[in-house]
This record gives structure tokens, sequence and C-alpha cells, in this order.
């Protein structure tokens, strides 16, 4: 059945005359007449009595007519949807990075749930390699990534600017000696984690490159660990703001030229080219492109 054969078919039903739903449809009647006839011979049934002035519906015309408006609401809903008319609804899959979805996502998301309550929002966390495997494969609509993602068709944004500090669990005055370095772990997410890139960056500019980074399931794992005294961590300042009430940690902030090198980094959405596009991620996009590149 086609939704316009449908459409006129609600209309004859509500108007009573097949020249009055040519006239509402702003069609010709012998459309009309095609259409309720093609909706017959597919059903195999009466579905205008036409002897009546009015026309009016049969028995099965009267069973179709529900399916028939339920059919054309759920279009007019979709069409009005995609076309700006109606809020943003339905499912937005957002993956981010842990250090982001702790730090700058919840009054993203706040804002964006306050607008847009019909949003389903899920958020998956995980490292930016992971993160953007799953975007290839279409298990997320969009992903929050640290460094500008490889892959030239895909949109392409940077939202934050981080600048990563070495964690340790007593103050430091200057970056540790490279013995140190050398014999001391470092606690970072698994192999495809953009941070833990950077420790392997760090360690290489002091001449080392055979060290220990143990790998670590949370965030709060790894800092747990680092208060124990088991090693060293890189991560966020603006983060570790929030979590040094938490953790009985320290900061060290990297030194010139490691610091622009290394320490800075930009996390950049990602999603495929606009054109695919669902209504909730333009919602999205529109909270964080509107300002410029937010920093520490």
């Amino acid at each position: 059945m086609q939704l316009k054969s449908l459409r006129i078919f609600e209309a004859v039903s509500s108007t009573g005359s097949f020249g009055a739903a040519a006239q509402r449809l702003h069609t010709v009647q012998s459309n009309v007449t095609a259409h309720i006839k093609k909706l017959e011979d597919e059903l195999q049934v009466q579905l205008i009595a036409r002897s009546s002035t009015p026309v009016r519906l049969t028995p099965a015309g009267h069973t179709l007519l529900p399916h028939a408006q339920r059919l054309l609401q759920a279009h007019d809903v979709a069409c009005a949807l995609f076309a700006g008319e109606a809020p943003p609804s339905g499912r937005l899959r957002i993956g981010a990075m842990e250090s982001t979805a702790a730090l700058r996502l919840p009054s993203v998301l706040a804002q964006l749930y306050q607008d847009c309550p019909d949003i389903d929002l899920q958020l998956r966390t995980g490292p930016s390699g992971a993160l953007l495997e799953e975007l290839q494969q279409g298990q997320l609509d969009c992903a929050f990534v640290a460094g500008q993602p490889p892959h030239p068709r895909w949109w392409s944004h940077a939202v934050f600017q981080e600048e990563l500090v070495l964690v340790s669990r007593t103050p430091l005055q200057q970056l540790p000696a490279p013995e140190v370095l050398l014999r001391t772990p470092f606690l970072a997410f698994r192999q495809s984690c953009s941070y833990r890139q950077r420790i392997e960056l760090l360690l290489a500019s002091q001449g080392i490159t055979g060290a220990r980074i143990m790998e670590m399931g949370s965030l709060d794992a790894i800092l747990g660990c680092v208060a124990a005294g088991m090693g060293f961590a890189l991560m966020p300042h603006a983060l570790m703001q929030t979590q040094l009430p938490r953790f009985a940690v320290h900061c060290l902030q990297l030194p010139q030229p490691l610091r622009s090198e290394i320490a800075v980094i930009d996390t950049w959405l990602v999603a495929p080219e606009q054109v695919a596009w669902s209504p909730q991620l333009h919602a999205l996009v529109g909270k964080l492109v509107q300002t410029e590149l937010q920093p520490v």
C-alpha cells in the first residue's frame, strides 16, 4: 500500500466525497478514484460504498481506516522530525574517553536533555582507538576522542583542549630523573588510549624506551594506585582539579617544550558525514560547536 493511496482513502472517508477529497489534496477526481480502486484490488475488498451520497465506508473500510491513520501519523511525525519541525527524539549513542565523560560531558548532556527530553542518551566510555573502531562499525553515532581522527571522510570538530599533567603520590618540584622514570611504572588505560601514547612520547623524550606501563580499567583504579604509591600517571589537569579531594595525589605541569609538544592535546568530536546525521545528533553538535574550542 502506498502512503499516497492511504491519504486519499482517509480524505474520502472524512469528506464523504471523491470530488471533495480531490479538492483537499489538490489533485483530480480521476486520481482519487484510481488510488481507491488500487487499494481495493490490493486488499481484495470493497472499501467505499459509492451508491450513497455522501459515499460511506464499508465494514472493510472501517477496519482499514485506523490502520491508515496510524501509518499516516507516523509518516508525518517522521517528516516533521527531520524537517526540524518537531523536537529531536530517539536514541543517541555517544562514545567518549572516560576522562571526557567525567569532566566535560555532564553539563553538555544535562543541557541537551533539558532542551530535548525525548532523546534517549546512551554513553559508552573507552580509549580513543576503540571508540573510532566502534564508530567505523556503526555502533556509535559520534565519539569524543583525543587528537584529530585519521579517517578523511569523517566529520570532526575540536571541542575541548586538555593539558596533561604528571600525577604522583608525593609532591614534585620538577620532572623526575630518567632513572626514576625508568624504574617507576606508569598507570594507564589499555593500548589504544591516546593518553597512553603521550606517556610513551614523554618517556622517549627522556631517552627511555623500555619503561613499564600497567593497564587499568578505570580512572578510579589508576588514581587509587597512584595514591598508593604504585607509580605515575598522565591525566588532564582540569580533571585532576575535580579528583584531588578524592585522592591523595599531586600534579606537576610538564616543562617546556614538553608541555606544548606532548601535554596539550585537543579532544575532537567525530561523526559520520553530515548527510547521515540524525536530528538528535544535530542537536548535540549544535550545543558544542556554537562556541570556540574550550580550553583547560
